[in-house]
């Protein structure tokens, strides 16, 4: 039977890869982010026939969240899997030089929006009594590290409730699964750094870090599994990374 995959994020990095790889597998995808022009060259790229359904909003938006996932046509709104992937990390700074702009972002997109999509895809999970929420967490969400503080807390937020999540719905029969990336090259730290691409270079040099494919094929492994199997968290790492702050560079 085809499923159907809902993915926040979806228009860069781990949640575009992801897009691709279910697409191509022949998954009926939701693809969801604030970019709708990004939105629009991904549908055309990964559109087939009418598989795929694009839609705008930003998760920090709790009306807006339920409205367009409300709006969704019949045939895309029994969600099968939900790939809760839209999060950010903003400015690097030691507590108390922290920006509370910065803060706000962080705990708005990476916790109150995820809790904000969960809460709007659920119901019509708990109704069928299947499905499967993955959250993408971080290394971050299990050990800190300088600087890090509130993204930190933000990731071991999304580990707490992707915990509580598994025991909350187990009776419903839904999987709920966790992946806690180490270093990905993707827009992330372009971001961390306020678009200084120089900063966001020196954070992947003198190793190979992951791919947003790389993690993308984890979570189609994962989303893939027999019913009787859910893997309920993994912690992915470059070769060249041992913990969140030691990472083997040996040159540029």
């Amino acid at each position: 039977m085809e499923q159907t995959v809902f993915i926040t994020g979806a228009t860069s990095g781990i949640g575009k890869a992801s897009a691709k790889i279910f697409a191509k597998n022949g998954f009926k995808v939701v693809i969801c982010g604030r970019r709708t022009g990004r939105l629009k060259q991904l549908k055309e790229k990964l559109d087939t026939g009418s598989n795929i359904e694009l839609l705008e909003f930003d998760v920090r938006n709790k009306e807006e969240v339920f409205a367009k996932i409300d709006s969704l046509p019949t045939a895309f709104k029994n969600i099968d899997i939900l790939i809760n992937n839209a999060g950010n990390a903003h400015g690097l700074d030691t507590i108390d030089e922290g920006s509370t702009e910065d803060w706000d972002a962080m705990i708005d997109i990476n916790v109150k929006g995820l809790l904000y999509v969960s809460k709007a895809i659920i119901p019509g999970m708990t109704e069928r009594k299947k499905g499967h929420i993955i959250n993408i967490g971080s290394v971050a969400g299990k050990e800190v590290y300088p600087k890090g503080n509130v993204y930190c807390a933000s990731k071991f937020a999304v580990d707490a409730i992707s915990k509580s999540m598994r025991l909350d719905l187990n009776k419903f029969g839904i999987k709920v699964s966790e992946i806690n990336p180490g270093a990905v090259n993707t827009e992330f730290s372009t971001v961390r750094f306020k678009g200084d691409e120089e900063k966001a270079d020196q954070v992947y040099r003198g190793f190979k870090p992951l791919s947003a494919k790389d993690i993308a094929e984890v979570i189609y492994f994962i989303a893939t599994r027999p019913a009787h199997v859910n893997i309920a968290e993994t912690l992915v790492f470059p070769t060249a990374q041992a913990s969140a702050s030691m990472i083997n560079r040996i040159g540029d």
